[in-house]
């Protein structure tokens, strides 16, 4: 069950942020959210992009190998990172999954794969013999993957990103938020490329503010001749 979709209107989004430093704090476009204080980050000096999803969501699923080109064009000072929606203890179960996998340094080998056998093989991750079945097949350790499951870690890992969705005020996946500020909802724009082009422009102003609001570095002073 997937939580309501944010809808807008194509033609309310085709007004972008203007990317100028001295109106970087204007009113977003009609659909955009704007987080009011914002949130914190974790990537400090960069601007920070978060996609929030869910491992079951098919609008996420089909919005991922778009994601996955467009990630790769993001500047260098630029961090992307996911976050698990959590809305209740069936999106958990894909939360604590996401997670143990990111502990054991498996999720940029699995993560996709983990998608597709979910859309196109059917297998059903809220089922631990089908998820054990699974995993053993890609050679993961399913012991330690039971343990980490479990502990602390994970456990801290899923807090925080139940406080990160909190104060997002999203209410349905898959959304973007960039640099805590405004979360771009889903649906807007009327398709994937239209979602990411939304989000470029607006990482774009974020970009340009940020380098507005950093100190150029002082020109070294001449070495005294001795």
């Amino acid at each position: 069950m997937i939580r309501r979709r944010f809808l807008a209107a194509a033609a309310a989004v085709s007004t972008v942020l203007a990317v100028a430093p001295a109106v970087a704090q204007r009113p977003p476009p009609s659909g955009i959210v704007e987080l009011e204080p914002p949130l914190a980050t974790d990537s400090k000096g960069k601007v920070e992009v978060v996609e929030f999803f869910w491992y079951e969501c098919p609008h996420c699923y089909a919005l991922e190998p778009y994601l996955e080109a467009w990630i790769k064009t993001l500047p260098a000072d630029v961090e992307f990172r996911r976050v698990p929606a959590t809305f209740n203890e069936r999106w958990m179960i894909s939360a604590r999954v996401f997670y143990t996998l990111e502990a054991m340094g498996l999720l940029d080998k699995l993560h996709r794969p983990l998608l597709d056998a979910i859309h196109k093989d059917r297998l059903r991750i809220t089922d631990e013999k089908q998820l054990t079945e699974w995993l053993q097949g890609k050679g993961v350790d399913v012991a330690k993957f039971s343990a980490t499951l479990k502990s602390f870690a994970v456990e801290g890992r899923l807090k925080r990103a139940m406080a990160l969705v909190a104060g997002s005020k999203i209410d349905g996946v898959p959304a973007l938020m960039v640099n805590g500020r405004y979360v771009i909802p889903a649906g807007i724009g009327g398709s994937e490329e239209r979602m990411l082009a939304i989000a470029s422009s607006i990482i774009d102003q974020q970009r340009k503010a940020l380098a507005a609001a950093t100190p150029a570095a002082s020109p070294a002073a001449p070495a005294k001749k001795k």
